[in-house]
C-alpha cells in the first residue's frame, strides 16, 4: 500500500476515534516533516539550538494534541503541520529573544523576498516575518494562509490550491501579492 493511502486510512481511523493510530501516523509523516524542518533550519546560524529532529517531534506533539482537528487527507494534515512548525519556530525565537538583554528584538529588514524561500534568516527575522504574516492574515486571510502553507508547510501551488479549495492560479496570485505585501511591511518596519 502506498504511504499516501496508509496516511489517509490512518487519518480516517483517527477521525473515528482510534487513538492507537497516533503511533502509526508518525512513521508515515516523519520523513516529510523532517524535510520541512531541515529546509527551515538550513538558513539558521550553525549554533542554532533547535535541531530538525526536535522541531519535528515538537510539531508532531502539537499536532496529536489537537484531538478536535478533523484531518481530511494528506494535504490537510501537512497544512496543519505547517502551522505547528511555524508556532514551534516562533516560540523558540521568542524564548531566545527574551533571554537577550532586555528581552527586546531589534526590528530589521529582510531586504529580499528570498526569506520566503527558506534562505538564511536570523531569529529576529523570523519574529518580524511572523508578525508581518499575522498582520497580513488579519487583512487578507487567504493570502496569509497561502504563505503559511507554502513557506512553513512546503506545499506546492497545486497542493495549496487543493487545501484551500481554490484554483492554482488563485493560489499563485495570492502568493505574489503576499510576497510583495510582506516585503513592503518588513522594509517599512526597518526604516
Amino acid at each position: 500500500m502506498k504511504p499516501e493511502l496508509d496516511l489517509t486510512q490512518a487519518l480516517a481511523d483517527l477521525r473515528k476515534g482510534d487513538t492507537d493510530v497516533v503511533e502509526r501516523i508518525f512513521p508515515l509523516v516523519y520523513d516529510e516533516m523532517r524535510r520541512l524542518a531541515r529546509i527551515h533550519l538550513s538558513g539558521e546560524r550553525p549554533d542554532h539550538t533547535l535541531q530538525a529532529t526536535a522541531l519535528v517531534h515538537e510539531a508532531y506533539l502539537r499536532l496529536v494534541d489537537q484531538r478536535q482537528t478533523d484531518y481530511q487527507n494528506r494535504n490537510h494534515f501537512f497544512a496543519i503541520a505547517a502551522q505547528a512548525i511555524r508556532r514551534v519556530l516562533v516560540d523558540h525565537a521568542r524564548k531566545k529573544a527574551r533571554k537577550k538583554r532586555g528581552g527586546g528584538v531589534e526590528a530589521r529588514a529582510l531586504l529580499d523576498t528570498a526569506v520566503l524561500h527558506g534562505d538564511a534568516r536570523a531569529q529576529e527575522d523570523l519574529l518580524a516575518l511572523d508578525e508581518a504574516l499575522s498582520n497580513l492574515t488579519k487583512t487578507y486571510p487567504t493570502a496569509g494562509r497561502v504563505v503559511e502553507l507554502r513557506f512553513y508547510g512546503g506545499l506546492t501551488h497545486a497542493e495549496t490550491a487543493d487545501v484551500l479549495e481554490v484554483s492554482e492560479r488563485t493560489t499563485r496570485n495570492h502568493w505574489e501579492f503576499a510576497r510583495t505585501w510582506l516585503f513592503q511591511q518588513l522594509r517599512d518596519e526597518a526604516e
